[in-house]
C-alpha cells in the first residue's frame, strides 16, 4: 500500500533528523512552519506571539528530536511542542499581570488586516469576500470566548483536521 513507503519516508526522515542533518531540518522548517503559524496565530490572536512561538517551537524541535520516540507522528509531535510553547508563554504572561486584550479584527503596525482577513479576501467576487469574512468573524468570536484549553480542541480538530485520539 502505499502507508508503507511513506511510513519509510518518515522513518528516513526522523533519523536525517536525530543525525542534525540540516537539510532536514530545513525541510521540516519549510513544510510546516506555516501551519504551525496558523495554529499559533488561532491560539494567541496575535502575529507577532505567534512568530515568535513558531520560531521558538522549530528551536525546541531541533532541541529535542533526539528524545522523539515515534509514539505520535511527526507532526502531531511538532504541534505538541507548539501548543507547549504557547501555554509556557501564557503562564510567564500571566505571572507578570500583561495580559492584554487584542481586537481579534486589528490590524498590525504597517496597517494591514489580519491574516485571515487576507487569505479569506476575494476580489473577483465581493459577495463571496463578504461572507467569508463574516464566516471567519464569527469564528474568531466564537473561538475567543472559549477557554484556552477548549479553543485548543477545537483549533486541533476542526481547523487542523487531527483525530480525537491525536488531540
Amino acid at each position: 500500500t502505499s502507508v508503507e513507503p511513506r511510513a519509510a519516508t518518515e522513518t528516513q526522515f526522523i533519523e536525517r533528523l536525530k543525525r542534525s542533518d540540516p537539510a532536514a531540518f530545513e525541510t521540516l522548517v519549510n513544510e510546516r512552519s506555516g501551519e504551525i503559524f496558523g495554529l499559533l496565530y488561532r491560539l494567541t490572536e496575535n502575529r507577532e506571539e505567534a512568530r515568535d512561538l513558531t520560531q521558538e517551537t522549530f528551536l525546541r524541535a531541533f532541541q529535542s528530536i533526539g528524545q522523539f520516540r515515534g509514539e505520535s507522528d511527526l507532526r502531531t509531535w511538532i504541534y505538541r511542542i507548539a501548543i507547549n510553547q504557547a501555554r509556557n508563554r501564557w503562564r510567564w504572561w500571566r505571572r507578570r499581570h500583561r495580559d492584554a486584550t487584542v481586537s481579534i479584527d486589528a490590524t498590525d503596525s504597517a496597517g494591514h488586516a489580519s491574516v485571515m482577513a487576507q487569505l479569506t479576501s476575494d476580489t473577483a467576487n465581493p459577495e463571496r469576500s463578504a461572507l467569508a469574512h463574516e464566516r471567519e468573524r464569527a469564528l474568531r468570536k466564537a473561538l475567543s470566548s472559549l477557554r484556552r484549553v477548549y479553543r485548543e480542541a477545537v483549533v486541533l480538530r476542526d481547523i487542523e483536521g487531527f483525530a480525537y485520539e491525536e488531540i
